[in-house]
């Protein structure tokens, strides 16, 4: 049977300045590869110089063709009119990875865009100009209540014609859904499939480690999102009952010099009990997930952090706010930890204190959930059916 021919669109992708930027949506294309003839089309701005006002790499022969586009911040240095040239660099860097596509890869039968809003623009062109359907996925932490006030009215309007115009809306929580409606971005057609992670590499480790106090943390040095400071105050406190517990803390960030000013006055990063790791590859991760008693993250938002379905699936409890899909991944009240209302330390303190102080539960059981809902197969079969729907039989959705 004939693959259906999918171009993807994402705004956030791996590329030549940061190869972990979007790497959620490259997770996504993993999954969708096996069901469908699969290219990506991705054009962001430079954070470096450039000889020309806009450079491209292309991989051909990976096994989903990859072109990247890159064009400059400042074109001209005059503010107001660097605005508008670079959405028409964006929107000429788009034109000209499809006009290649085209001719070396063939015309796409569907236009998967992976987070708006000017990537729904293009795709909107696209089937305005070439009669091809597109579907929105969307991971925007921007339409959740604490941060949809910074959407201006175009934005807000263009989003709900976007996706109103879509074929089909995907989010990756039931949160995120619920919010783009209250914005007015409804399709008839939505659905809700996870994030996905890679569960042969995330797993527990062969021989458990002995119940001990070592926690963990991956996130985004960006404070207001994250609110590390928070933790930092937590585990200095918990140390004064725990004199053996650390916190390691893997990311990177803006606010990374201020969280490591806080750590040294808090007196617990001389004595090793917080450790910064600095940016951590998945492999890395992966190792640390295995050594550590639990996981913690502590946001004020979240959408649906992949951090806690990768702890799921290496078999460690987690200890997070009760925010946005967070609820979705961790219940609260089974095994695989608890939750806490965002920005109240007191209630942090109580769970990990719990947490520490009891056995700790059968690594194969949190993995089985997580392989099961999240894993590479099922996202994939997920997308597969939602190309199905669009496109009708022409996909395979469960070979």
């Amino acid at each position: 049977m004939t693959l259906p021919r999918v171009l993807m669109l994402p705004k956030w992708y791996p590329n030549r300045y940061d190869d972990q930027d979007g790497d959620f949506v490259q997770r996504h294309v993993a999954a969708i590869a096996p069901h469908a003839q699969v290219a990506v089309l991705f054009a962001t701005v430079a954070r470096g110089p450039l000889p020309r006002l806009a450079v491209y790499d292309a991989d051909w022969q990976a096994a989903v063709p990859t072109l990247r586009y890159y064009y400059r911040a400042r074109p001209t240095g005059v503010a107001p009119l660097d605005k508008l040239l670079k959405l028409l660099l964006y929107f000429g860097c788009v034109a000209h990875g499809y006009t290649r596509l085209r001719r070396r890869w063939g015309r796409p039968q569907l236009v998967h865009v992976h987070v708006l809003l000017r990537t729904g623009v293009a795709a909107w062109l696209l089937k305005l100009l070439q009669g091809i359907p597109y579907v929105v996925t969307e991971h925007w932490t921007l339409y959740l209540p604490p941060n949809a006030h910074r959407i201006g009215w175009l934005r807000h309007r263009l989003t709900a014609f976007i996706v109103r115009q879509a074929h089909a809306l995907h989010t990756v929580s039931a949160d995120l859904a619920a919010a783009l409606n209250r914005l007015g971005a409804t399709n008839p057609t939505t659905a809700i499939i996870p994030n996905v992670v890679d569960t042969e590499l995330f797993r527990p480790a062969s021989t458990v480690p002995q119940q001990g106090y070592r926690l963990l943390n991956v996130a985004a040095f960006n404070e207001a999102a994250k609110n590390l400071s928070g933790l930092l105050r937590v585990v200095a406190r918990l140390r004064l009952r725990f004199p053996q517990l650390t916190l390691r803390v893997a990311g990177y960030g803006p606010d990374e010099a201020r969280l490591r000013e806080l750590a040294q006055e808090l007196g617990v990063l001389s004595n090793g009990t917080i450790q910064f790791l600095g940016k951590l590859n998945h492999a890395a991760v992966a190792a640390e997930m295995q050594q550590a008693d639990a996981f913690v993250l502590f946001s004020n938002y979240e959408n649906l952090p992949c951090v806690l379905i990768e702890a799921q699936a290496s078999g460690l409890p987690a200890v997070a706010t009760r925010v946005g899909g967070v609820p979705e991944l961790l219940p609260g009240h089974d095994g695989r930890g608890r939750l806490v209302p965002p920005g109240n330390e007191a209630a942090l303190e109580q769970a990990l204190e719990e947490l520490l102080s009891q056995p700790r539960p059968l690594p194969a059981q949190l993995r089985e959930q997580a392989v099961a809902r999240f894993g590479v197969v099922a996202v994939g079969r997920q997308f597969a059916a939602m190309y199905t729907g669009i496109l009708g039989g022409s996909v395979s959705a469960l070979h």
